[in-house]
């Protein structure tokens, strides 16, 4: 169900969208999704008040500086996936390869006989020691 009130300010159950275009929010969500966003657009221009119609400009703008936003997110995941997946081609490349690493105690040489993928990246495990993170890693041959 939605909702207009008279502060100029839309909202559907979870979700509101003022018609000045400066605060858009969801309940238990810190994004509003490009289908609410359009369907709050279409309820807004529904719901407005015939006798003083709000200016269609507004609403294009606003459309395009939530696609805007959208495409930065869209960049920046990609390029958080696309370091992920470097790490992990960098790292599987390194088994069976001799590679020197340092850590708190020093230095260290051995061959790298496996690779794990947790959440902070890629760990290698060197001889008998397991879980070097493949940033430690300071040489390899």
């Amino acid at each position: 169900m939605t909702t207009v009130n008279t502060a100029n300010t839309l909202s559907t159950p979870g979700t509101q969208l003022s018609t000045n275009g400066t605060q858009m929010t969801t309940a238990g969500s810190a994004a509003l999704g490009q289908n609410q966003f359009l369907q709050l657009m279409m309820d807004q221009l529904k719901h407005q008040d015939p006798l003083s119609p709000s200016d269609p400009t507004q609403y294009l703008s606003e459309l395009a500086q939530f696609s805007s936003l959208e495409q930065m997110n869209n960049v920046a995941t990609a390029s958080t996936t696309g370091a992920n997946d470097t790490a992990n081609t960098q790292a599987i490349a390194l088994i069976g390869h001799s590679v020197t690493y340092t850590d708190s105690q020093g230095s260290h040489q051995g061959t790298v006989s496996k690779v794990q993928f947790t959440s902070s990246g890629p760990t290698l495990t060197i001889g008998s020691t397991t879980g070097i993170p493949l940033t430690q890693v300071t040489e390899a041959s």
